[in-house]
């Protein structure tokens, strides 16, 4: 199977020297090497095909620890640094690429507009260093795990509050299960039920039903998973684990309104051997299943035969990420001027801005007017007093404009969420009636 259009991103920790490579999956050719970019598991983020998020750890000339940087991908450019407060490992952002979360080493979460750069919203989310940062299929919900096994789902909307910054948000489930390091999230839905699946060094992986909790199913491995991905066309759970073998198996839905259920290993679907260390990363393309290892190696799988079709050797070091963009994306400035003059990024905000009245998206550049320090301001370039006003009113109104645009995008957010409640418990209360009619039926029948 070819992998005609579609460009591998690989990206390595600081430890390694391997920087971040944009790989030709048919040749292995490398289109494009950032030296200077070395990332955490899952602390790499593709925004809408056009640009490349990651974290930073320990990077050199950051107060914090650490630094988000963010790349272009269609022309070579300097890339654009940002400087939390504190060091961030784990990254997500919804798909349209408005919203980025972090996570970082000492529990705190942090949620950022990518767009304008505002930081919006930080809060206490974990006790332990925060590993796994996930939006939901729908963007509704952020999930965010750590290292002392604890699954956190928050809902966006809440975060979203920015009244509440500062406090912390209503928690919606926390999820207690696993016994030791959380290694991934995923979500997935179906017309019965919303999905988490996580995984562990334990050994498990676990499947909950995230709308009311519950844990369903918990998948038994005799070694420690290290990464974890659901095959969507084929419905395929994979999980890598420590010795290099990638275990597959089916992710029934329908199971999942039954009791606590234990997958045996006999139920196995299958097992790839093809690495001789630890699974670091795994994702898809249209050629297939993709897994990285620690023993420098790249291997695509043929998704039908279960065979290698492609292995790519790495020069340097662990592979911490792995993703596939469009090779569109890589074409000149010129060719996409009209879709990147719609999508821009802006540096993320150390600190989170007032949200009175007169704060808003506009809040950087009304603060620099009343600021006595910014060129800017009145007095020093002796600015008629009508000029300042009418810069201030024009402020205004653009914070106005972007303050009802966002609460239409929570209402239409707030709105989905509901429907998809209804349409659940419309569902079960179905199945339930169902169930209710077939024993009374078995009884007659008796």
């Amino acid at each position: 199977m070819g992998s005609d259009g579609e460009l591998l991103v690989v990206c390595g920790d600081k430890s390694t020297g391997l920087g971040l490579k944009i790989l030709d999956m048919n040749t292995g050719e490398d289109l494009l090497h950032l030296p200077n970019c070395a990332s955490t598991s899952s602390g790499l983020v593709c925004l809408r095909d056009q640009f490349i998020a990651a974290s930073q750890i320990n990077r050199h000339g950051s107060v914090g620890g650490g630094a988000i940087g963010i790349w272009t991908l269609n022309k070579p450019q300097q890339p654009l640094w940002s400087y939390p407060l504190e060091a961030i490992g784990p990254l997500s952002c919804t798909k349209d690429g408005t919203y980025l979360a972090g996570g970082a080493l000492s529990g705190n979460a942090y949620l950022w507009d990518v767009t304008s750069g505002q930081l919006l919203n930080t809060w206490r989310a974990h006790d332990k260093t925060l590993n796994c940062l996930l939006f939901s299929d729908d963007d509704s919900l952020l999930i965010s795990s750590s290292d002392d096994g604890v699954i956190c789902v928050w809902s966006l909307i809440s975060l979203l509050d920015l009244e509440g910054n500062g406090s912390l948000p209503p928690l919606l489930h926390s999820l207690s299960g696993h016994e030791s390091t959380i290694t991934g999230l995923l979500t997935t839905s179906s017309h019965y039920s919303a999905v988490l699946v996580s995984s562990s060094l334990d050994g498990t992986c676990k499947v909950w039903d995230f709308i009311s909790g519950r844990l369903v199913q918990t998948h038994v491995h005799h070694l420690a998973i290290t990464s974890i991905f659901l095959y969507q066309g084929k419905e395929l759970l994979f999980y890598g684990s420590v010795n290099g073998h990638i275990i597959g198996r089916k992710l029934a839905y329908k199971g999942l309104e039954e009791e606590l259920s234990s997958i045996a290993s006999s139920d196995q679907l299958l097992e790839l051997k093809g690495h001789g260390g630890a699974v670091t990363a795994l994702t898809s393309a249209q050629a297939g299943l993709i897994s990285a290892s620690e023993d420098n190696t790249i291997i695509i799988w043929d998704v039908i035969s279960w065979t290698v079709i492609r292995r790519i050797n790495v020069e340097k070091g662990k592979i911490t990420n792995l993703a596939v963009v469009q090779q569109s994306s890589m074409r000149s400035a010129s060719n996409q001027r009209k879709a990147f003059n719609q999508y821009t990024v802006s540096s993320l905000d150390k600190y989170p801005q007032p949200t009175d009245s007169w704060k808003g998206k506009g809040s950087t550049a009304l603060h620099a007017l009343e600021s006595p320090q910014h060129v800017f301001d009145v007095q020093k370039v002796n600015m008629p007093v009508d000029m300042a006003m009418q810069m201030k009113v024009e402020t205004s109104i653009e914070n106005r404009v972007w303050a009802t645009k966002m609460a239409k995008h929570v209402m239409e957010i707030n709105k989905y969420l509901q429907s998809c409640l209804l349409d659940l418990l419309q569902q079960r209360l179905l199945e339930e009636e169902t169930k209710g009619k077939a024993k009374k039926k078995t009884k007659v029948q008796s």
